[in-house]
């Protein structure tokens, strides 16, 4: 990454489509980079698939921002090796894992220090492998709001942890441009998307002025970081290129 700035999409916005139709519609768009998901696309212990994937993701002038792992902190220990080695098969320098399965509000304080532990415990293995660990910016975990991502993230204490910020659900934007700055010294990549809810997602050009506040808050601080496309209204490819289009606006905007 060259620029403060990249630009990216993750590859759960296609679930259905294969990696080589996500490179094209990428490399159509002019973006960076892929995040690619271990849901569908890079499954955890298909090494020789995340290998294949991350060589074809170069081979056409991509990169690879993260590994998007469904990796849950506290739950399930003994899959993050087979998620490490995944990702380094996969050649990405940074892993996405989930805060946990619990809302912040159900959560008590064991289930927050096993949160903290686990998280501790990953990043020390992963950070052997140069490889860093970013926390989902999600509901129903302990990131289901600034304060509790703060807290959690105080608890911690990792030097390769981080989060990804995205915009939490049914609250304000200025409630937003608040859970931002809770968690701004943390904040790595960006999922960035315009919705009401999940069945009821707009264009990214709706939402333009409330994104160039959010990447104005963030960017404050000049660091590198992928500002990653996800959940396109209708899953359409062609609104996809379009939503693109905003995005390297937003970015010129941010960066000029």
């Amino acid at each position: 990454m060259t620029h403060p700035i990249a630009l990216g999409i993750c590859s759960v916005t296609f679930r259905d489509e294969s990696p080589e139709r996500i490179i094209q519609l990428a490399s159509r768009a002019k973006l960076d980079a892929i995040e690619w998901g271990a849901d569908i696309h890079v499954r955890p212990g298909e090494f020789k698939e995340a290998e294949r994937i991350g060589n074809l993701t170069r081979e056409n002038g991509l990169e690879v921002s993260s590994y998007g792992s469904y990796y849950k902190l506290g739950s399930n220990a003994s899959n993050f090796l087979t998620v490490l080695e995944t990702a380094k098969a996969l050649g990405a320098s940074a892993i996405r894992v989930w805060a946990g399965e619990k809302g912040s509000r159900e959560a008590d304080e064991e289930y927050r220090t096993k949160v903290v532990e686990d998280a501790k415990k990953i990043a020390a293995v992963a950070n052997a492998e140069n490889i860093s660990i970013h926390l989902e910016f999600h509901e129903q975990t302990l990131t289901d709001t600034g304060e509790s991502a703060r807290d959690l993230m105080l608890a911690i204490q990792h030097p390769n942890v981080y989060v990804y910020w995205q915009p939490p659900n049914h609250v304000s934007v200025e409630e937003r441009i608040h859970s931002i700055h809770k968690v701004k010294e943390w904040i790595s990549n960006i999922h960035i998307f315009h919705w009401y809810s999940y069945e009821n997602r707009m264009t990214l050009a709706e939402g333009r002025d409330d994104w160039l506040t959010y990447l104005a808050n963030i960017q404050q601080d000049n660091r590198a970081r992928y500002v990653l496309m996800e959940f396109i209204k209708g899953d359409n490819q062609e609104q996809f290129l379009k939503d693109a289009k905003v995005l390297h606006e937003l970015k010129n905007a941010i960066t000029r």
